[in-house]
């Protein structure tokens, strides 16, 4: 059981008291360890490294321009709505993209004479140290430059303050973000609370986006100025303005804007701290009175198969099937995806198509390529959550190796099951687009791209799956990766959507060739291509399977 009590201080029985330095140090053996032997691991922490770096380069320059522009507006632009962005990239992306890093898996501690205080401070130390980290306090650095510019070394020396003190925000949000919401999928009672919890919070990006770009487009300094000034007292971009006031003349702002970022900086510590007990006992308790409910006496094989596939029949693809789906329902890193899903389908439409003015009015002609677009996005979205099916079974992957599981069987059923939480999702996407336009007779169209964009992204993401296939840590966080993993997944993202793109082109091709007829081809088309593509794609990588197993079982198996 875990010691919620103050650590010790003193030494005990001549061992020295632990400390957030022994944290760094396990963390830093841990990633050698995972190293060892792994050279496509080395070689994608060094790129991670590379592209960290050159973001953080980007970055640096971008902050420091409007010192070296002299102009005083851009920089207060510049630090508040640049500082906003990045705490509110490193909020939300771990928990749509890029996941976080669980070197240092806080289950492994729950028997260990280690306080909750401690256990905080040591993850959050360990968390500083890593690339994401370091290329934020890079990129950031560039507002001390800003700041020295306009206000000496005065100013320049607070906003290497509030840097730093950014840079601790943004791993301790995300870490307090990714830990809560990790903690909710892993009860089924509250699941359906967290998707709407993050469904609103997206939502409210879409107003947000749509208003930025209209200001940007306006390119009126003065509009966005007071804009940031706004935002600059909010806990996103309060410390990355602390230095650009003073050296503007407003000092008096500085202590508040201080105490704002320690009270969000202490409130998402004590969440986290929360948050990570139950992440280090694993489990949720299950709903009272759930164990005692009776369920109607049936066959044993008969309760294995979830009320979604009972029409399947009782043989060898029906049972994996019904796997699949109960996996997709009820593991708590299946069930992120689909939520993740379900949101970035109901808004990147909306915002594509509204930004992009395909609203109603400008005809079919006018608007199909943008449509049509939107629809071939979320349907790259939807195919590329199983560019790494296999690494959520992990080692249990060796019941079906044993098994002798033909590969077309296995990425069919795969196949079947995932599709039997995302069709539904896609054509209540597809209908919802039209009827926004205020355009149901496109309806066709966005369901017939849509589905071939979805099929085509099934075939490239099976072989994906296979040829690209890493393991992911045992944890219950569901957002948590291994180091080094980072760069893997989004390697392998952008390769997919890009493949899938390619392959889905034709649709877009067609729809601004053939104009009003495609109004009529474009569902039995997509639907035919989508289909014909899906089942290549499982027939070739099917074989690619039977060929792998032993290797592919070994890859998705965690090092411990």
């Amino acid at each position: 059981m875990v010691v919620t009590g103050p650590a010790p201080t003193e030494p005990v029985g001549g061992r020295r008291p632990v400390s957030a330095r022994h944290f760094v140090r396990l963390k830093l053996r841990v990633m050698g360890n995972g190293f060892r032997g792994q050279g496509w691991r080395i070689g994608l922490f060094i790129g991670g490294i590379v592209t960290g770096l050159w973001l953080a380069t980007t970055g640096f320059l971008l902050l420091a321009l409007p010192g070296l522009a002299d102009s005083r507006t851009m920089a207060e632009v510049s630090a508040s709505l640049g500082g906003g962005l990045l705490v509110l990239g490193w909020t939300l992306l771990p928990l749509v993209f890029f996941g976080v890093d669980e070197t240092l898996d806080p289950a492994r501690f729950a028997l260990l004479p280690v306080g909750r205080r401690m256990l905080v401070l040591g993850m959050l130390v360990a968390a500083l140290v890593g690339v994401p980290a370091a290329a934020t306090l890079l990129a950031s650095a560039g507002l001390v430059v800003t700041a020295a510019t306009f206000g000496g070394w005065s100013a320049a020396l607070v906003t290497a303050v509030g840097v730093v003190a950014g840079v601790v925000l943004c791993v301790a949000a995300s870490r307090a973000v990714t830990s809560a919401f990790a903690s909710m999928l892993r009860s089924r009672r509250v699941r359906d609370l967290a998707a709407v919890l993050l469904a609103v919070f997206a939502a409210l990006l879409a107003p947000l986006q749509l208003f930025a770009a209209n200001a940007l487009g306006q390119a009126d300094l003065g509009r966005l100025a007071g804009v940031a000034r706004i935002v600059g007292w909010t806990p996103f971009a309060a410390p990355y303005t602390l230095g650009i006031d003073l050296a503007l003349g407003r000092g008096w702002a500085v202590p508040p804007k201080l105490l704002i970022t320690a009270l969000t900086l202490g409130l998402l510590l004590w969440w986290w701290s929360r948050s990570l007990e139950s992440a280090m006992v694993g489990t949720v308790s299950a709903a009272p009175g759930r164990a005692g409910r009776e369920r109607p006496v049936t066959g044993a094989v008969a309760q294995l198969f979830p009320a979604i596939v009972r029409w399947l029949p009782r043989d060898r693809h029906g049972a994996l099937v019904a796997r699949e789906a109960r996996y997709w329902w009820r593991d708590s890193r299946r069930r992120a995806n689909l939520i993740t899903l379900a949101v970035i389908g109901v808004f990147v439409p909306a915002i594509v198509n509204v930004s992009g003015q395909g609203a109603p009015g400008g005809g079919f002609d006018a608007s199909a390529p943008l449509v049509s677009f939107s629809m071939i996005t979320v349907g790259v979205l939807a195919a590329v959550t199983l560019a790494n099916q296999f690494g959520f079974d992990g080692s249990a992957y060796a019941a079906n190796v044993i098994a002798g599981v033909p590969g077309r069987v296995e990425l069919t059923a795969r196949v079947v099951g995932f599709s039997l939480y995302i069709v539904p999702l896609l054509l209540v996407i597809a209908v919802g687009l039209g009827l926004f336009l205020g355009e149901p007779g496109w309806i066709g169209v966005l369901v017939g791209t849509l589905f071939a964009a979805y099929g085509c992204g099934l075939a490239v993401n099976l072989f994906i799956s296979v040829l690209g296939a890493y393991a992911l840590p045992e944890t219950s966080n569901p957002f948590a990766i291994n180091t080094g993993a980072g760069m893997a997944r989004s390697l392998l993202s952008f390769v997919a959507m890009a493949a899938t793109g390619a392959a889905a082109l034709p649709m877009l091709v067609a729809t601004v060739l053939l104009g009003d007829v495609w109004l009529w081809l474009a569902l039995p088309v997509g639907l035919g291509y989508g289909v014909a593509a899906a089942a290549l794609g499982t027939w070739l990588a099917g074989d690619l399977v039977d060929r792998r197993m032993p290797e592919l079982l070994v890859t998705v198996t965690p090092r411990r």
